[in-house]
C-alpha cells in the first residue's frame, strides 16, 4: 500500500490541506476540476475523487 503524508494549515476559521502530484498525474490539467471527499463511516476511512467541471460549471 501507498502512503502519502500531509500538513494541515490553518488558514483563517479553516484547514487546508495540498493535493499531492502524485494523485494528479491522471487528470487533464488543463480542465477544471472538483475534488471530492467521501467519508465510509463503516470502515472509517476517507476516499478522494477527481471530477472534471462540466463547462456550464466553470461560467459559474
Amino acid at each position: 500500500m501507498k502512503e502519502l503524508k500531509r500538513k494541515l494549515y490553518k488558514r483563517g476559521s479553516s484547514v487546508e490541506v495540498t493535493i499531492p502530484m502524485p494523485l494528479l498525474f491522471s487528470i487533464d490539467k488543463s480542465k477544471k476540476h472538483d475534488v471530492i471527499f467521501k467519508f465510509d463511516e463503516e470502515k472509517k476511512k476517507w476516499y478522494i475523487e477527481m471530477d472534471k467541471r462540466e463547462s456550464s460549471e466553470e461560467e459559474q
